[in-house]
């Protein structure tokens, strides 16, 4: 049997003009602003004027620890809004928005998949209503205000070798990581080694998606750091006076993008940050919208349950005060059975042996959501045609043994009607209230920022504590003597292991995480902690998903997938 491809899917889709899906959840025409037929985006007026009204119930989608084998937390996402949809109930699915990189690198696109997708697929995974491309054109203005104000005097007093500051672009390209700019004598600026992150991993990026608002984020940007004088004193956007214009390039950029699913299940998606090297979920602003419009918003936080799920409970939900009522652990046959040493190419045999020794991941997944965070939990098994009732069965062992139901998920190839028991079960735990006086945090605000960095290393990875490097333990005590000790901590982490080793696969036992640098991203307010080999501008894979990706004369894109 031949399986339609996700692009082929979502080209045939018949969608609902963008004005009947804000209808559908009752937002105003008023605030809606057009974007073509199935975009749009929310005016904030439509959040704030439900201000003093009761909020929906939230569900976390995440999962075990990310392999080729693949997960599929965004379908999953998709499929349990969809599948609550059918129930009867409203719902809205807030999601991030795909960067270009990944598209065009390793994902092909990251917009669902099969018939659980966000529609206009094409558009989402490309240019969309443009909010990257402000992002970055935001975060190079700083970076070019701050070299011009060093060529034309430099009346901060700017060290020029603490710059810390890079220009961005929404591309994996590894030449940029490391580069020599302002060559060519004192007219083209000043010799120094300098390098380029990634947009999704810009504090700008950061900044947006945990903002409250255009007021607000001003001032966020205002706080960003980009570098410190003679006296080691910070200087910032605002003492640039680059904030203001900063903010206006970002006007549009700060409001929801409302889209819908192929079975019209409205969905806001919003902000991108990476959660190996960001806090890895959609914005605030979305959030808090859906939560004002819909009886339950599924979101998703990226990676696994150590990296996007920790920081979306340790960073997003303690600095916007939101808890989710319910939590989905996302996992599949063959992605624990490459977690017990089964290769790629074999994950479609049975082999319940692997199985059984990639299930610690699991294990340790669960723990995290229901011990260290004190949430109610459910496994939703993403199910593949080669699945065995053997295998099957052994998730459901375990999970049996957490108090946790395991619930096949089919909502690849059934869509909504795929995900129907997941979505009873998820609702059950969301209105069970279970988590309402277990909820915590894995540290408290006044831990030290080493502390903090101990805590997440040892309750939530299972490792033994960390190290501090020489460069990193010279940067802690800097950043407590400026008064940052308070801000949550984001780990920059690999996703493919719960330690700092992306080798490391299952559950390693015995590990020390290394961090060797620790910067603070002032403006989004935590500190940032680099682990291991962590980089901050991914690279393009040996043969990138772009090589297939086209476009023929009439704009008909194929190839993402």
């Amino acid at each position: 049997m031949k399986f339609k491809t996700d692009i082929e899917i979502a080209q045939s889709a018949k969608m609902l003009h963008i004005s009947e899906i804000a209808e559908k959840i009752g937002i105003k025409p008023e605030h809606i602003e057009f974007y073509g037929n199935y975009k749009a985006k929310i005016n904030p007026a439509a959040c704030d004027e439900k201000s003093g009204e009761k909020d929906g119930r939230l569900i976390l989608v995440t999962a075990i620890s990310p392999t080729p084998a693949g997960e599929g937390k965004t379908t999953t996402s998709v499929g349990l809004g969809d599948a609550i949809n059918r129930l009867g109930k409203k719902v809205i699915i807030a999601l991030r928005e795909p960067s270009l990189g990944p598209v065009f690198g390793v994902k092909g696109g990251a917009a669902g998949g099969g018939y659980a997708q966000v529609v206009p697929m094409e558009d989402i995974n490309l240019h969309f209503t443009g909010d990257f491309h402000a992002i970055g054109a935001a975060n190079n203005l700083l970076a070019a205000m701050l070299d011009n104000h060093i060529h034309f005097g430099n009346a901060l007093d700017i060290d020029t070798r603490s710059i810390t500051w890079k220009r961005c672009i929404d591309m994996n390209d590894r030449q940029l990581r490391h580069v020599v700019d302002g060559l060519g004598g004192r007219a083209n600026g000043f010799a120094r080694e300098d390098g380029f992150d990634i947009t999704v991993a810009s504090e700008v990026m950061a900044a947006l998606c945990l903002s409250d608002g255009l007021g607000d984020l001003k001032e966020k940007l205002g706080r960003i750091i980009v570098a410190y004088n003679t006296k080691g004193e910070p200087v910032t956007a605002a003492c640039l006076n680059a904030h203001g214009a900063m903010a206006a390039l970002l006007k549009d950029a700060v409001k929801p993008n409302l889209v819908q699913t192929l079975e019209r299940t409205p969905a806001l998606i919003h902000g991108g940050p990476f959660a190996n090297i960001a806090h890895g979920c959609n914005s605030v602003r979305a959030t808090k919208t859906a939560l004002k419009y819909a009886d339950y918003v599924v979101t998703e936080a990226g990676f696994g349950a150590d990296l996007g799920a920790e920081k979306f409970i340790d960073i997003k939900c303690r600095k916007a005060g939101l808890k989710p009522a319910a939590v989905v652990i996302v996992a599949t046959v063959r992605a624990l059975k490459t977690h017990g040493g089964a290769p790629k190419a074999e994950v479609s045999s049975e082999n319940t042996e692997a199985l059984k020794k990639g299930l610690p991941n699991l294990a340790k997944h669960i723990e995290n959501i229901t011990q260290v965070f004190g949430l109610p939990a459910v496994v939703a098994v993403n199910k593949f045609p080669s699945d065995t009732p053997a295998e099957l069965s052994e998730i459901e062992k375990l999970c049996d043994s957490f108090g946790v139901r395991a619930v096949l998920s089919e909502v690849w190839e059934k869509g909504g009607a795929g995900g129907e028991a997941l979505a009873l079960e998820a609702i059950r735990l969301a209105e069970s209230g279970a988590g309402n006086s277990a909820f915590k945090f894995a540290y408290e605000d006044g831990d030290p920022i080493s502390e903090k960095i101990n805590k997440i290393t040892c309750k939530i990875y299972g490792g033994e504590g960390a190290d501090f490097e020489p460069a990193a333990k010279k940067q802690l005590k800097k950043l407590e003597e400026l008064g940052f000790g308070g801000l949550p901590v984001c780990m920059a982490k690999t996703q493919y292991s719960l330690s700092d080793n992306p080798k490391l696969l299952g559950r390693p036992e015995g590990f020390r995480v290394k961090v060797r640098e620790l910067k603070v991203s002032a403006g989004a307010g935590f500190v940032v902690a680099l682990t291991g080999d962590i980089m901050t501008m991914p690279g393009l894979p040996r043969v990138p998903a772009a090589e297939k990706i086209d476009v023929d004369a009439e704009g008909n894109i194929s190839g993402l997938f």
